[in-house]
């Protein structure tokens, strides 16, 4: 019997009515195991390959929309991508007459109250929405969802191994206890790199399996540098030139690595147009643009059949949202992830058949590098594990307090009972979790009555604010407008002054008035502006990229995909390493000496190279990083530097004692999470040593016994 023969009756009419000539390979493999087993599935299959409905095809066959209670629940980590995807799932729901309904902070009120009066169908939500409503309303919890079937995650990627994501486990863990039957979980996602760690996602890894759609997509690269000679900090005209050349007739995303350059793209592109007299449809879309303009760009993208158009855009269309066909994606300089490079290829020759069209642009020649490794890496089909995510002692102590406050007052030892067993904490011992809720008493955060501890004082400001439900910080922003309309915020820096101009939502904007009290920026259009400043540092670069790097710069293979300038960039940078007599890049660094400075590449990951730096501090050498090309610049002896590498590779299981006594003894450098601030001084570094260094990593590395490789000549840096 094939896949098809196993649909229902309404679902195969939406499919002839959909005049599919076949299933897509994940769909014919995911119906035929969702509607004949009981287990968890996760669905990882290329970006437009069809994953939702191969979720919801056997789903809405199998499940009894007759039965009380929501029976699926769509979690997503976007409010965008619910808003997207309501049009698709209802559409297949129709079918069935099963009731969809959107729940979240943006959502229509009075069908969130018809579904809470008669639950039914399918609900779609954030985690966050999950937890406000755990929080407060947790009778609407078991009155919604005790009667789950299943529980779809889309772009499951994007929790793995973020506090979100366990937030998110917590979450489906407390649902389960409420939950009549246990449900199931359906997993989406393109870009998976450890399919084990997607497994324990679920809680139940042993009764989950992994559908992996392999089916290539032929892609077309390019690559163009353009070295930043002058050392600005803006782009320069010659790139913009060839840029607006590459993309004004397709229609186009290009992805620079920030805000601020996403908005200088957009607006220096449609001045060029302007002055060409091109097409007028040049927009930025990132968080900070309002929502309204964000959705005004992605219905422009999705329904304009005929007119070119190009957005500049960061992570926020880097997800499932529908914007229809692209032609070509624009990456300007290096991605920090393989993962991110998968999801941006993606948005482009989304058609069957269709190509995939990428133009990578780098603006250094260590971007260069960074860019044709993950490139490499990507067509060797690599993709970066997910971090560790064990020991999360500041989500324990967020859902320490979601649980207490969701019962109005728990016993303690429910309390610790309730934690330990929940598959998101499964790793931390019930005498830590004890510890941190004796903790949270001494804050006042909880007070203990008897037997029972409730929410304290200081406590009550906390969970009730709106800021409680997420695991993440949320920025304190200024709302910009102008004449009444919201264009979108930006975070407060020096730069906004009255007077000054600033570009945002891909126009020029003069900044009028400043109202500190409520917060709000007037402001009125303007010929010329400066890119706006924002938060934020540098991704993560995983061990692999750098080694790749590592690589390249110590073969002679050429490579087609590059431009003259490129190829010339590559070689030059072959040149100035030859100095260096590297015979195994396993096993020997670069260590240049010169009059004036020395330093070392490492060409190790981002949290390898952060671990080595405290432990250079801490062994009282003055050493600054430069992460972008691994290297530490070395400001104390020479012999005295090669003595501590010598100490290290003799003995690395010592590192992890000299970070944490560092740390104790060095308290102000510990960087704390959103909730991992409240934690008693141990956890937090515990937490710090996990989240911003990489241990097990830095002793492998360390493990190697890595030569330091001096120059036979002066190397330029």
């Amino acid at each position: 019997m094939s896949s098809y023969d196993l649909l229902s009756g309404p679902i195969k009419k939406y499919v002839r009515d959909k005049r599919w000539e076949a299933l897509r390979p994940i769909q014919d493999a995911a119906i035929s195991r969702i509607i004949s087993t009981e287990e968890n599935y996760i669905l990882a299959s290329r970006t437009a390959s069809g994953k939702t409905e191969a979720a919801f095809l056997p789903i809405l066959s199998k499940v009894n929309f007759n039965e009380s209670g929501v029976q699926v629940l769509y979690v997503s980590p976007l409010i965008a991508l619910i808003n997207d995807q309501f049009y698709r799932i209802e559409e297949l729901c129709k079918y069935l007459e099963v009731t969809v309904t959107k729940w979240h902070g943006e959502a229509n009120r009075s069908l969130k109250e018809r579904l809470l009066k008669e639950p039914n169908g399918i609900v779609l939500i954030t985690p966050e929405s999950l937890e406000a409503m755990f929080v407060n309303k947790p009778y609407h919890i078991k009155h919604l969802f005790s009667n789950l079937k299943y529980v779809v995650i889309d772009e499951i990627h994007s929790f793995i191994g973020f506090d979100r994501g366990i937030q998110l486990k917590s979450i489906l863990s407390r649902l389960q206890l409420i939950n009549t039957n246990s449900f199931k979980i359906i997993g989406l996602s393109a870009t998976i790199g450890d399919y084990e760690e997607a497994k324990n996602f679920t809680g139940r890894p042993l009764v989950t399996k992994v559908l992996l759609d392999k089916t290539a997509k032929d892609i077309e690269v390019a690559f163009r540098y353009f070295n930043n000679e002058k050392n600005t900090v803006e782009l320069s005209l010659d790139l913009l030139k060839s840029l607006y050349m590459e993309t004004k007739d397709n229609k186009v995303l290009i992805f620079p690595n920030s805000r601020g350059r996403a908005e200088e793209v957009a607006v220096k592109l449609k001045k060029i147009s302007e002055r060409v007299k091109g097409h007028p449809n040049y927009f930025s879309h990132h968080s900070s643009v309002d929502k309204e303009v964000r959705e005004y760009v992605e219905y422009f993208a999705k329904n304009n059949k005929c007119q070119n158009f190009c957005i500049s855009c960061t992570s926020t269309l880097e997800l499932g949202i529908d914007i229809g066909a692209v032609d070509e994606v624009v990456q300007i300089d290096a991605t920090h992830s393989i993962a991110s490079l998968i999801q941006r290829v993606g948005r482009s020759g989304r058609k069957d058949g269709a190509t995939s069209r990428l133009l990578l642009y780098a603006t250094d020649r260590w971007s260069l590098l960074q860019s044709l490794a993950c490139w490499l890496l990507y067509k060797e089909g690599f993709i970066e594990p997910p971090p560790t995510t064990a020991f999360s002692y500041d989500i324990l102590l967020h859902q320490a307090l979601s649980i207490t406050k969701g019962h109005s007052g728990i016993q303690l030892t429910d309390l610790v009972q309730d934690l330990k067993s929940n598959f998101a904490f499964s790793s931390i011992e019930s005498s830590e979790i004890r510890e941190i809720i004796d903790y949270l008493i001494s804050i006042d955060f909880l007070e203990r009555l008897q037997n029972e501890v409730i929410i304290g004082i200081e406590g009550e400001k906390i969970v009730n604010s709106r800021d409680f439900y997420s695991s993440f910080v949320i920025e304190e922003n200024f709302k910009v407008l102008n004449a009444g309309n919201r264009v979108g915020e930006l975070p407060f820096s020096p730069q906004l002054k009255e007077g000054e101009n600033i570009l945002l939502a891909a126009k020029i904007w003069k900044i009028q008035f400043i109202d500190f009290k409520s917060k709000k920026i007037e402001v009125v259009p303007a010929k010329d502006g400066k890119k706006p400043r924002f938060s934020g540092s540098g991704g993560l670069v995983h061990s692999r990229i750098r080694q790749q790097m590592y690589a390249l710069l110590f073969n002679t293979v050429p490579f087609d995909e590059l431009d003259e300038k490129g190829i010339e960039a590559l070689e030059e940078m072959r040149r100035d390493f030859s100095v260096f007599k590297i015979n195994s890049i396993e096993s020997e660094l670069p260590f240049f000496i010169s009059e004036k400075k020395s330093g070392l590449y490492t060409f190790a990951g981002t949290k390898i190279n952060r671990t080595l730096h405290l432990l250079f501090l801490s062994a009282g050498h003055t050493t600054i990083l430069d992460d972008s090309s691994s290297l530490f610049h070395i400001s104390t002896s020479v012999e005295q530097f090669i003595s501590t590498w010598d100490k290290l590779i003799a003995n690395p299981l010592v590192i992890e004692e000299l970070l944490s006594n560092y740390l104790k003894e060095h308290s102000d450098k510990i960087i704390g999470t959103k909730w991992g601030i409240y934690l008693p001084e141990k956890f937090q570094i515990a937490l710090m040593k996990r989240n911003y260094f990489d241990i097990p990593g830095t002793i492998a590395f360390l493990s190697s016994g890595f030569k330091l490789v001096r120059n036979s000549a002066v190397v330029a840096d």
